[in-house]
């Protein structure tokens, strides 16, 4: 089975958490993945010693999935702030090289990583088929896509980022919403297109892991996957 940590608030791992992960996951043959750390965390922020604090907290999830010996890590974009209007393209600057960082840190943990995409609504970066060309050109590394559909969802981008980055995408986060807010309500719940969704990731040969990322209704959202995907 596959579980995806949280590495965020109360869930933060550390080195006794992180021991007693490894204990259970042998026990109960889990595979982890690791979601980095989000809440109040902005690679992109313009303040150097803010995002410098940032990228440590980042650097202590990578080494905390090495030990769990994680099949990968996910981690958000950064975001626009108040700045952004006075200095413009200092966030998308940024957030390149605050990516690189992530990616070479990864690298001298042998932790796969992947970048998900995330709601223009809320300021994130990357949201939509351009912007992540125009990154994944400018990047010039390899770095996965974790496609989350509620997120995609907001945008209307599902289908089209799943044909533009079919060879990219490595992870699926799946959970609904009214196409409005992100609701992260069960599968099957909201306007997401599961139909469409099943078989565009099925023609793209996707092979990763689907994570639900729902609040609530967490076993219905499992077995309503197991029908989309049959």
């Amino acid at each position: 089975m596959d579980v995806e940590l949280v590495d965020d608030g109360w869930h933060a791992l550390n080195t006794e958490r992180t021991s007693r992960l490894r204990e259970i996951s042998r026990r109960r043959s889990l595979r982890f993945s690791v979601h980095a750390p989000f809440t109040s965390l902005n690679i992109a922020s313009p303040i150097d010693d803010t995002r410098a604090f940032f990228l440590k907290r980042l650097k202590k999830s990578i080494e905390s999935a090495r030990l769990l010996k994680c099949n990968l890590l996910v981690f958000h974009p950064g975001m626009r702030t108040g700045l952004s209007p006075l200095f413009p393209g200092l966030d998308w600057r940024t957030n390149i090289e605050s990516v690189r960082k992530v990616l070479s840190t990864a690298e001298s943990c042998d932790v796969k990583v992947a970048i998900e995409n995330c709601p223009n609504k809320y300021g994130f970066l990357l949201s939509n088929v351009e912007e992540f060309r125009r990154f994944f050109a400018e990047l010039g590394e390899d770095v996965g896509l974790a496609l989350d559909v509620g997120h995609s969802n907001l945008n209307g981008q599902t289908q089209a980022l799943i044909k533009a980055f079919s060879k990219k995408i490595v992870h699926i986060h799946a959970h609904d919403n009214d196409g409005a807010d992100d609701l992260h309500t069960g599968v099957g719940s909201g306007s997401v297109d599961w139909v469409m969704l099943a078989e565009e990731v099925k023609k793209a040969g996707f092979r990763g892991t689907v994570i639900v990322e729902s609040y609530s209704e967490v076993p219905e959202s499992i077995e309503a996957l197991k029908k989309f995907f049959s």
